[in-house]
């Protein structure tokens, strides 16, 4: 693996979803290498093993997941200092100032709502491609 990669990690049940912001985040990075989970359980399983040196340079998580939620994984990432590091996006259709302040108050570095158009989301992965901690 070169080093011109860029390891992004994105949990998202919907697969249209998913598909969607992987095809924004390419577009904004190029050589990012994605991991894609479409379970909280799955992703958190996959980062709690990894060695140190393949962490990602950035986690983007829904909110709404089957077997752990959003928050459930930044609060289990909040226990082990080697995740601290990482930007952690929460990316959810939902706005409700709840799961927004439990996601920061878990460790999130930010939370975004899924914005309605392409245009939108483009220009969304821009600035979460640029929170990746290379």
């Amino acid at each position: 693996m070169g080093n011109s990669s860029v390891r992004i990690v994105i949990a998202e049940d919907d697969p249209e979803d998913m598909e969607l912001i992987a095809e924004a985040i390419l577009l904004a990075e190029p050589n990012a290498e994605l991991y894609k989970f479409m379970d909280g359980l799955s992703v958190y399983d996959y980062l709690r093993t990894i060695p140190d040196d393949d962490l990602p340079a950035l986690i983007i998580l829904d909110y709404n997941m089957p077997r752990l939620t959003g928050a459930q994984i930044l609060r289990q990432m909040a226990t082990a200092a080697r995740y601290e590091p990482i930007p952690k996006l929460v990316l959810s259709t939902s706005n409700a100032p709840l799961y927004k302040h439990e996601c920061m108050r878990n460790g999130a570095t930010e939370y975004f709502v899924k914005p309605g158009s392409m245009k939108e989301l483009n220009a969304l992965a821009k600035k979460m491609v640029g929170l990746c901690r290379i």
